[in-house]
């Protein structure tokens, strides 16, 4: 197993620290993997393998802990009283009102609690009324450019890459974990990928959220995955089925929306106005969790390539940190405004800067921004890295690999 540092590290330091542990993201994005590894950490350091309790709810082994109460009892009849127990929990959310089994371990156990789960829905008004301010979330996302080439390094022995050539594999692969541990053809790793997507949504969206028009609701996903990249509105959704005489309400789409944001099989990522200082409510636009799921639907188009360029960059924004905005100044259009601590960057995406007019469209928002926060335009031009008044330039594959962004 590759120990993906980022997210590990960041778990090691939370070992024994009085925060019960929630490490959420898409399915087969590496949650499991990631307690299996901080099982042998917890083995490595010291602790009695007895002392670690390690549960799959997706495993039948534990079909019938269903419940906060069997939950309780089954973990309680394992505790050997020897010592502080890690108590480590592989998609929770298949239990019933798990939060109160949780809250019961922190108080009555010596225990570190490590949870994950593949429903953003795990951070919800039930989980802050026990644990409010006991729990740190740890958000897991599918394999960044720099972890896909250390697979490609550590299973495929690419030991100098291409960065070019190796960066148009992983735009149309994408990062799921398990796709990069061994040689799969497009078609091999598409057919994965819409297992891990039919999942997600029967599993995260449908069952979980009684959703009975299953065909209704990936219709909804085609039409936003057809819009990657662009802004719309529930009211577009709404009125494309009406033009396709379907009729679907405005709050079903609300719903639906929401569900596949919950299952983090799409992100929503709203506008933010540079001139008002705040965050639009209307119009904002919608991602994938990993761009092979886009492809794995819809097929390949090239149409799409420039939200699926945008859609790369947005991943790469929030696996570092950063609450990721579209800008809106006055009728320009920042593809993103992405914002962390004290930090700012400002970021326009192409596909090629063919002439001097997409040159300057590019440009054009970005010198409009009167501040002194990093800005960028980033493109697939390999051999252009000029720097237009302080706007640099980037091939994509450089600037997520730049190590400080």
């Amino acid at each position: 197993m590759i120990k993906r540092e980022n997210y590990f590290n960041l778990l090691a330091d939370y070992i024994d620290k009085p925060f019960v542990k929630i490490i959420t993201g898409l399915r087969r994005s590496g949650k499991s993997v990631l307690l299996g590894l901080l099982k042998e950490e917890l083995i490595r350091k010291g602790t009695d393998e007895s002392n670690i309790i390690l549960i799959n709810f997706e495993s039948f082994e534990f079909s019938e802990v269903d419940n906060a109460q069997k939950l309780y009892q089954f973990v309680k009849a394992k505790i050997s009283n020897k010592g502080r127990t890690y108590i480590l929990l592989d998609e929770i959310q298949e239990v019933e009102s798990w939060e109160k089994a949780i809250n019961a371990f922190r108080v009555d156990f010596d225990a570190d609690i490590y949870i994950t789960g593949s429903n953003s829905r795990l951070l919800s008004s039930e989980l802050a009324t026990y644990l409010a301010g006991r729990y740190i979330e740890i958000p897991v996302y599918t394999l960044s450019l720099s972890e896909y080439l250390q697979f490609r390094h550590v299973y495929a022995g690419i030991r100098e890459p291409d960065i070019y050539k190796e960066f148009i594999s992983f735009l149309r692969k994408g990062g799921f974990p398990a796709l990069h541990a061994g040689e799969y053809t497009d078609e091999m790793a598409y057919k994965a990928v819409y297992d891990i997507y039919s999942s997600a949504i029967l599993r995260d969206t449908v069952l979980r959220h009684g959703i009975r028009e299953v065909e209704l609701l990936e219709r909804v996903v085609k039409f936003v995955f057809d819009n990657i990249g662009n802004s719309f509105s529930a009211k577009s959704v709404a009125d494309y089925f009406k033009s396709q005489n379907r009729r679907i309400d405005l709050n079903t789409v609300y719903n639906y929306l929401n569900a596949l944001e919950g299952a983090f099989i799409i992100y929503r990522i709203p506008r933010y106005d540079l001139r008002g200082k705040e965050i639009l409510k209307t119009n904002e636009k919608y991602f994938v969790g990993d761009q092979s799921l886009l492809y794995a639907v819809m097929g390949y188009k090239d149409r799409l390539i420039s939200g699926v360029l945008e859609n790369i960059v947005m991943l790469e924004l929030k696996r570092r940190g950063y609450r990721v905005f579209i800008g809106k100044l006055d009728k320009k259009e920042i593809d993103f405004v992405a914002e962390k601590a004290e930090k700012k960057i400002y970021i326009q995406v192409a596909w090629r800067m063919i002439d001097q007019r997409t040159i300057d469209r590019e440009f054009s928002p970005l010198r409009a921004i009167k501040d002194n926060h990093p800005k960028f335009v980033l493109s697939m031009e390999e051999n252009w890295h000029d720097n237009i008044e302080g706007i640099q330039h980037k091939h994509l594959a450089e600037f997520l690999l730049m190590k400080d962004i």
